[in-house]
């Protein structure tokens, strides 16, 4: 075991970690990364020093912007860990982490949780069939190794990433059967009352007529107001068909992989472990932690900023980043305030620009009823196969909140700790009740965060 005391450790090396570092290590800060990947970049820029991909086109020029940040990160005196899993922080900042094997401490005068989001669990029937992914793994599989999915190829759900997956894909030279967009129907015209304030970032909304342009050229069916998403698993164990329903009645599809995705939401197993103050965002239909404007939590000296703290993207994420380490160092004396004020200005303006057209997205693409509630033969927790009709039957039976639910069904015990289940108990708990979700709750999550052997655990007494 090692320890060690900086003035700011960062956990993550997104946008938010990586310009979080940059910006602290101006300021004479020593500053540490622990980053859980092998590179820089989190998941929007993952794989950012050396992409898989050789032709530039296939991903785009908004991955690519991730090399300025990387350059900043590289260019600055900070520690930098990669493979770190971090799984303890206790109040006096101390880190408990594990890396190659084994557990190290680390102690910070400030941290910044630069965490990120996790893509919102889909729970429809089917969705654990072999086969079924979700775009994210499929971004992740195209940047790292420059693999793409089976084929017959079927992208289903909403939102942002649907669209730049199967751009990407097609980009690439990938057959797409089809795409089944399942924002519900209406939803543009409601998402209209937001529109003025979303002009402010005209630029954002362009990009996203521009995706879905591209696909209409492509000539990839596009199916709208999609409902009743079924994966139909054949003989040999794997997706072999996917069942919808659609403006022309029950339609099927014939296809090997099946990549769905409905939004990407906070993770906030590390803020949830350190018990800070957290609050329901209905837009975004998700938990996010309590931050002042400069991302200091409802805890002295631990910050969040990015995806981490709530959904807005990756300019967001990098300005928030910044923020915080500029208020980090006037905290511990390497700046004024005077200098903090006039260093802030700019990047809160151009942090609003980013923000503006998040209610527009956030009220757009919130998923359909069907995926908060799902019906109840879908499995909701998969690490302990709990379905929706046994959620049901708990509330009925007096459970009031997620962490009840544990003594009746295991539910959010396995070894994803809640990550893929917890929205969705929440939701379905508060349905049964008639309550808001967030006078349900959430799950107690506890350290460690992560499963860690023994062995790694008995590292912290020698």
């Amino acid at each position: 075991m090692k320890s060690d005391i900086y003035d700011l450790i960062i956990i993550g090396a997104g946008p938010a970690g990586m310009a979080a570092a940059a910006t602290a290590a101006q300021k004479k800060l020593r500053v540490a990364i622990l980053d859980e990947q092998q590179t820089p970049g989190g998941q929007i820029y993952r794989s950012i020093k050396q992409p898989a991909p050789a032709d530039e086109h296939i991903l785009g020029p908004d991955y690519y912007y991730g090399r300025h940040l990387l350059e900043g990160l590289e260019n600055a005196p900070v520690t930098y860990l990669p493979g770190t899993m971090v799984w303890s922080i206790d109040d006096d900042l101390n880190i408990a982490f594990s890396r190659n094997g084994c557990s190290e401490k680390l102690q910070a005068k400030r941290i910044l949780l630069a965490t990120g989001a996790m893509e919102r669990p889909v729970p429809f029937v089917g969705w654990t069939t072999p086969g079924v992914m979700t775009c994210g793994s499929a971004q992740i599989l195209l940047k790292t190794s420059g693999l793409t999915p089976a084929l017959p190829l079927v992208l289903a759900g909403s939102g942002p990433l649907l669209l730049l997956i199967a751009v990407q894909l097609h980009r690439a030279g990938v057959p797409i059967s089809a795409i089944l967009d399942t924002t519900p129907k209406g939803r543009y015209r409601s998402a209209l009352r937001y529109l003025p304030n979303a002009l402010k970032n005209t630029p954002l909304l362009l990009k996203g007529v521009g995706l879905l342009l591209t696909l209409k050229k492509a000539g990839i069916r596009y199916i709208n107001h999609v409902t009743d998403l079924t994966a139909i698993e054949g003989n040999n164990g794997h997706i072999e068909q996917v069942l919808f329903s659609s403006a022309k009645g029950q339609e099927s599809l014939t296809c090997t992989t099946l990549l769905v995705h409905q939004g990407v939401v906070p993770n906030t197993q590390l803020s949830r472990a350190l018990q800070l103050k957290h609050q329901w965002d209905e837009l975004q239909q998700c938990w996010r932690p309590e931050r002042d404007r400069w991302g200091e939590t409802s805890k002295r000296g631990i910050f969040i900023a990015g995806d981490g703290g709530g959904i807005a993207g990756a300019k967001a994420a990098e300005y928030q980043g910044q923020l915080s380490a500029l208020k980090i160092a006037t905290q511990l004396n390497a700046s004024s305030t005077d200098s903090l004020q006039k260093e802030a200005s700019g990047i809160e303006k151009r942090l609003q620009q980013q923000l503006s057209v998040r209610p527009f997205l956030d009220h757009l693409y919130q998923p359909a009823n069907s995926f908060l509630l799902p019906p109840d033969e879908t499995i909701v927790c998969r690490c302990e196969e709990v379905t929706a009709g046994e959620i049901r039957n708990i509330a009925k039976l007096g459970c009031t909140g997620p962490n009840q639910t544990k003594s009746f069904c295991r539910s959010g015990m396995g070894p994803c700790q809640g990550r893929l289940c917890g929205l969705t108990v929440a939701n379905l708990i508060a349905d049964v009740h008639q309550l808001p979700v967030n006078e349900v709750g959430y799950y107690r999550i506890r350290t460690p965060i992560k499963p860690l052997t023994i062995g790694e655990l008995a590292d912290l007494a020698e």
